[in-house]
């Protein structure tokens, strides 16, 4: 007992610290909130390394989802699919903020998907427990954090000062655990039950530990690995609304009277397009050739359809990348 309290006595102290030197201003930047970057013992971009494996030169040169997440992810798309969707759109204003302050610790950018699961970046979202605004952080630990949590004022809802606060959270996790998976365990449950699982186990790898989780927990990280590859698989053109599109000069363009072409970029699959738009694969092939392998390489590929096969695909893009996506979840099943 007397281990843990010194534990926790050192974690406020660090943290108290830490605010003091970097908490920031609204509108404004604090160049010391960079200071503790050094703490880290690697590149924490690295510690994504167990959500995705990558393909082999035979295979699609994507980041594939990791084998022991196929089936969560498969059911999480299928309930949530649409719903973010919505939310890379809604929360873009949201994103730049956490960007910035994950940015500034050398942390993932990626992490802003973890304020997605856990308020849908809702400011005034609170939990039937306490825990409040789009980090979601219970009143003692915005209060470790430095915020200032009481009758008049609540922190936790202010999106500049809590996402820094989830930052330096974030970046102390990463100190103790040098695995993203366990940071996010932890961050949903405690250090505790992530120490628990570990000593248990003897292993530090979230998918051999993850039994000994609280199944919240365990679910927690999986929400964010299914978050992380549907936001990420649908690419950054897919989900524009049409003014946008048409602002970024990405309409279709005719070229020869009949045939249009569009750049896209994405987790698309020849197969869930053509069933899509109601054209044969063989003809798609033809219009498109290597189309599955020329995306995966390149990212982008100039799609060429017949002008009313591209109005058709241009009004279902949601529904053909949520097939795509499930056709490419099967392949890495089998």
């Amino acid at each position: 007992m007397n281990k843990l309290l010194l534990l926790a006595t050192i974690l406020v102290s660090f943290l108290l610290r830490d605010y003091a030197a970097a908490t920031p201003l609204r509108g404004t930047s604090n160049q010391s909130d960079t200071t503790d970057v050094e703490l880290l013992k690697t590149d924490p971009k690295l510690g994504f390394k167990d959500l995705f494996e990558q393909g082999t030169e035979s295979d699609f040169q994507f980041a594939k989802l990791n084998p022991r997440a196929v089936s969560f992810v498969q059911d999480y798309m299928e309930e949530e699919g649409e719903n973010l969707a919505r939310l890379k759109i809604t929360g873009k204003r949201y994103f730049t903020i956490i960007e910035s302050a994950l940015e500034k610790r050398n942390l993932p950018t990626e992490l802003k998907y973890l304020a997605v699961i856990e308020s849908e970046l809702k400011p005034g979202a609170t939990s039937v427990k306490g825990a409040g605004g789009p980090w979601q952080l219970m009143p003692e630990t915005a209060r470790d954090l430095g915020l200032r949590v009481n009758g008049r004022v609540d922190e936790r809802r202010d999106y500049f000062k809590s996402t820094y606060a989830a930052a330096r959270y974030l970046a102390y996790l990463y100190e103790l655990y040098n695995d993203w998976l366990l940071v996010i365990a932890a961050y949903n449950g405690g250090p505790g039950k992530v120490n628990t699982a570990i000593k248990r186990s003897g292993s530090r790898n979230f998918w051999d530990l993850q039994q000994y989780l609280p199944a919240e927990s365990r679910n927690h990280v999986k929400k964010f690995i299914a978050t992380h590859y549907i936001m990420e698989g649908e690419g950054g053109l897919t989900t524009l609304t049409k003014a946008e599109t048409d602002d970024l000069n990405l309409s279709p363009t005719v070229v020869d009277g009949s045939i249009a072409v569009q750049n896209i970029s994405g987790k698309y699959h020849s197969k869930a397009i053509a069933d899509n738009i109601k054209m044969s694969l063989p003809e798609f092939a033809r219009l498109n050739p290597n189309f599955d392998k020329q995306l995966s390489l390149k990212g982008t590929y100039e799609l060429r359809l017949p002008n009313d096969k591209m109005e058709l695909f241009t009004l279902n893009k949601v529904p053909i990348l949520q097939e795509s996506v499930s056709i490419l979840l099967g392949m890495v099943k089998n």
